[in-house]
């Protein structure tokens, strides 16, 4: 199937996520026909993908559909399905909806299409290891975690019990920071008086990671703070440690110290590491681009490929310079591609290369404890949540997920309770009734940044 002609200037846009949704409300006014292809329906908030995984938010709080968000843009269509394929010379791409296979022209291209989890070639780790990327991901987790507590409870075997009440975050960037304290938290606070058999309070929280310090964009006094913070809240961390095996009873590390060369526990969430979606390959086969390990295409200093100012690569999916893997970053570099088609659509060719502007970074630790940055700012503590949740309030897109954070927030953090522990059979890590495919694949990329600034 190909999409009809049309006399105005046609941009496809893939990736509804930070990058691919702000180049879309750029163009909103502009003479041209839109349309978004994504291989989900909903813009996903990645940053509060943890906090979906323990039982804070559900999925319809942080995941809007992308055509309920664009319903009043009227140049622009949504499309869902995977792009496979760029045909450069015929300036179109292929799409594989669910085996039907569309064809869609462009004059302009942007590929905002993000990350996915990278197990650093080892990709048999996601069998017993989720990532943070997706909604499956965050669901896959949560029915781990509070499958886990239910486990416990019905088991008598004390060193089975112990595995089943282990829970180990493996990357101590902002994002397993977040999901080891919330875990903490989870079991310290919220669960408390819930179970008969246990006492949830003494779950085993354990981060590692193979760098020499924690929270490495951060400066070194608020990454201390940070990592006092967790430790106040009884999360072990190891800095320093490679994993080098996981399966479904434990995880292996490089540690010479016995307690962590092989550490029993029945629940890893894997939040090390991130690579190009791999989409970025194929831009780079098709265009003689080059790409870097991660799989980024590399770009001209305006975000166009090389050969082909046709095609814009913006977020996780380009290689230039320095530039974080933060959703600032796909932010800001998509509407500066949004305001380049929209100059030479008025006569102005100019090449203007893209400059980033560092908004700063934050990171929560538990309730009331953050640590952010922000130019010459530096905050912990309370002070750093109070503007770490205003801060993410203010990046969800529409006034009902607003809200609706909003008040499961008062119900976790004022209160003890988390309003979205429901499991499924389909999600959950304990169903001993059922056989686990060996075979399974790692999750695939969701179209989206990587991260939010605030919480890469």
């Amino acid at each position: 199937m190909s999409q009809p002609a049309s006399s105005r200037h046609r941009v496809v846009v893939v990736g509804g996520g930070f990058g691919g949704l702000s180049a879309v409300r750029a163009l909103r006014r502009a003479d041209v026909n839109v349309t978004l292809i994504d291989r989900v329906n909903h813009h996903l908030f990645q940053p509060l993908l943890y906090q979906m995984a323990t039982g804070i938010l559900s999925e319809g709080d942080i995941a809007p559909p992308l055509r309920e968000i664009l319903r009043r843009q009227r140049n622009v269509d949504v499309m869902l399905g995977e792009v496979t394929g760029v045909d450069v010379g015929a300036r179109e791409v292929t799409v594989d909806t669910y085996g039907q296979r569309s064809v869609v022209g462009y004059d302009s291209l942007i590929l905002a299409a993000g990350s996915r989890q990278s197990y650093f070639g080892h990709d048999e780790f996601a069998v017993d290891a989720p990532g943070m990327k997706s909604i499956d991901d965050a669901l896959e987790a949560r029915g781990r975690i509070f499958g886990a507590f239910e486990m416990a409870e019905v088991t008598s075997d004390p060193a089975a019990r112990e595995a089943w009440l282990t829970f180990v975050v493996v990357g101590a960037g902002p994002t397993g920071v977040e999901m080891a304290g919330q875990i903490a938290e989870l079991s310290r606070r919220s669960l408390h008086h819930n179970f008969r058999g246990i006492d949830p309070a003494q779950a085993r929280v354990v981060l590692l990671d193979g760098l020499p310090r924690a929270l490495g964009p951060f400066p070194k006094s608020l990454a201390r703070r940070a990592v006092k913070d967790l430790t106040s809240k009884g999360v072990e961390i190891h800095l320093g440690v490679m994993v080098t095996g996981v399966d479904a009873e434990g995880i292996d590390t490089n540690a010479d110290e016995p307690a962590l060369h092989r550490i029993p526990a029945r629940t890893k969430i894997w939040a090390a590491g991130v690579a190009a979606a791999p989409l970025g390959r194929i831009v780079a086969a098709a265009t003689g681009a080059g790409a870097d390990r991660a799989g980024r295409v590399q770009v001209q200093p305006d975000c166009t490929v090389a050969g082909h100012p046709e095609i814009f690569v913006v977020g996780d999916l380009m290689s230039l310079g320095k530039l974080p893997g933060v959703a600032e970053v796909a932010m800001q570099s998509a509407r500066h591609a949004a305001a380049t088609i929209r100059g030479r659509l008025g006569g102005d060719n100019t090449e203007r290369p893209f400059r980033y502007r560092d908004l700063g970074t934050m990171a929560t630790i538990s309730r009331f404890r953050a640590i952010a940055t922000a130019g010459p700012l530096r905050l912990s503590g309370f002070p750093g949540w109070l503007m770490w949740m205003f801060v993410h309030l203010m990046f969800l897109t529409g006034f009902k997920n607003r809200a609706a954070v909003l008040f499961n927030w008062l119900i976790a953090f004022i209160g003890h309770g988390r309003p979205q522990r429901a499991i499924t059979s389909q999600q959950v890590f304990a169903r001993l009734s059922l056989t686990a495919d060996p075979t399974r694949a790692p999750a695939q990329p969701t179209p989206s940044a990587t991260s939010h600034q605030q919480a890469s």
